[in-house]
């Protein structure tokens, strides 16, 4: 059987008798440092007050543990890790295909897409794919992508210049920071 190990492990806490330092520097359920005392001396308050010592920074000299009822402190730390998930913006890649010979009213109607998608923090990817002989033409797509670029200028920034992948003419688009939030003060 093939095991597979995740990268970022989950970390391991050492409680009560587990810990195997001697002197610890002890902390109280509030955070307030009670003093540098003997492991006994530690899971013999941490009883007193039906608490659990749980070894917080073991690499600290002297290693650094704290009386806290484990379960309530693993559910508080289940709550950070979703709070951080919940704040980081996964920001997709969207494609947008363009045809070199668009009509005007197509083009803004990829336009109002694309800014829809820049408003939401994607990256857009703008593709002017090239069929048969429109190859010969290549000026046409480029006024395309330029059409585009200049449209969306106001929030958005080139990341990737016009170039050729093939038969496809690529460019990537994504937000400006300083000129999203600039419109938005604009608005308000």
């Amino acid at each position: 059987m093939i095991k597979k190990f995740n990268k970022q492990q989950e970390k391991r806490y050492r409680i009560n008798s587990r810990i195997f330092a001697s002197p610890l520097r002890v902390l109280d359920p509030e955070g307030k440092q009670i003093g540098v005392i003997s492991k006994e001396e530690a899971l013999r308050l941490a009883q007193e007050q039906e608490l659990d010592l749980v070894e917080v920074a073991p690499t600290a000299k002297p290693p650094v543990a704290k009386l806290i009822d484990f379960n309530k402190f693993l559910y508080q730390q289940a709550k950070k890790k979703q709070e951080e998930k919940k704040k980081a913006k996964n920001s997709e890649t969207k494609e947008i295909r363009l045809g070199p010979f668009m009509s005007d009213n197509d083009l803004q109607v990829m336009i109002r897409r694309g800014r829809e998608f820049l408003e939401d923090g994607d990256k857009i990817r703008l593709v002017v794919r090239f069929r048969g002989r429109q190859i010969t033409r290549s000026e046409f797509g480029k006024n395309t992508i330029q059409k585009v670029v200049d449209a969306l200028a106001d929030i958005s920034k080139i990341d990737r210049e016009p170039h050729f992948e093939g038969r496809q003419l690529v460019a990537m688009l994504s937000v400006e920071k300083g000129k999203k939030h600039a419109e938005d003060e604009t608005k308000s």
